[in-house]
């Protein structure tokens, strides 16, 4: 608990049928350190393509690539605010969420931001777009807004819940989950105008949610939790992996994408990185070249990705496919 307590605070002021087992060097991927010139806390990255990428954290911290990360600058939020996630709908329009209900958005590429007035002062967490005109965030007390003009308003939809909500996706206007603090999860099947709460059978923090199709998705969280649904999210599996033989206590997973229906992703404390190539069945720890932990991670295609984390840790992930 000792990182989900540090990432809390900061944001706030068993039983297994997979397996995890060492790299194969069937399947290629090449992990390498970018300088990203900032010791920031990075919360939240995106990449809009193999080039075009954005970093957020402590601070108020914004920083953008134009070449894949070989070079990152740092950019003007106009807050010392923590900006915990971002999220571009194209190469120029974006937003970043964070403490205090902040929202900064962008039309010129991340190149400046400019103010945007949300109906809570709760601390934001996640943000997604399934449409250009309809968007998502998620944060504190259980705050979901809703956009359906292309960012320019957000509205309060009713969760439910007074849990902090850590991440949201949707796999269509219509339907979607969110996860958070102590066990949450919530679904929707009809564009969130109203929020089920859903069974998961566990007491863990759920930090990301994603999909790898309208059935299909995994939640991860602190303590090693690993959940999966077959049903679009009415009904969530422990498939919390093994501590293993070398292992003191099971690591905290921040961070989970899948590039497809096979291929997955996730990143956590202490650098780990783990894959799957087959649908979550088996999942293979790749090679980290930190021992930061990773709080954000974004796979703009399958074959290259990125992830962000404590002191301004950024690494590039190239993958081939078997």
């Amino acid at each position: 608990m000792r990182i989900l307590a540090a990432v809390v605070c900061l944001l706030l002021t068993l039983c297994s049928v997979a397996t995890v087992e060492a790299a194969s060097p069937a399947v290629p991927v090449t992990v390498a350190m970018q300088k990203s010139g900032s010791e920031a806390t990075l919360l939240g990255v995106f990449f809009h393509d193999h080039q075009l990428g954005w970093a957020v954290g402590s601070g108020g911290t914004i920083l953008k690539t134009t070449d894949g990360g070989h070079k990152w600058k740092k950019v003007s939020s106009g807050t010392s605010a923590l900006l915990t996630a971002v999220y571009f709908r194209d190469a120029q329009r974006g937003w970043v969420v964070g403490a205090n209900g902040t929202v900064r958005t962008s039309k010129d590429g991340g190149e400046t931001w400019s103010v945007l007035v949300v109906s809570t002062q709760a601390p934001l967490y996640g943000i997604a777009f399934v449409s250009p005109a309809k968007g998502w965030m998620v944060g504190g007390n259980g705050t979901i807004l809703q956009t359906i003009d292309g960012g320019e308003n957000w509205i309060d939809q009713a969760s439910g819940t007074s849990a902090a909500l850590y991440a949201v996706a949707m796999t269509s206007e219509q339907q979607g989950a969110a996860v958070g603090a102590l066990g949450m999860i919530l679904t929707t099947a009809d564009g969130g105008k109203n929020w089920i709460t859903q069974a998961s059978q566990s007491s863990a923090t759920f930090f990301d949610v994603a999909f790898a199709d309208e059935a299909n998705g995994w939640a991860v969280g602190n303590a090693g939790a690993l959940f999966q649904t077959t049903d679009g999210g009415t009904h969530w599996i422990d498939r919390t992996l093994p501590c293993g033989r070398t292992c003191n206590k099971l690591t905290d997973l921040i961070r989970v994408r899948f590039t497809d229906s096979q291929q997955g992703w996730i990143v956590g404390e202490r650098g780990q990185i783990l894959r799957t190539s087959d649908a979550g069945f088996n999942w293979v720890e790749e090679t980290s070249p930190v021992k930061r932990s990773l709080m954000a991670l974004s796979f703009p295609r399958a074959s290259a990705g990125w992830a962000a984390g404590e002191g301004g840790t950024i690494i590039s992930i190239s993958a081939g496919k078997k």
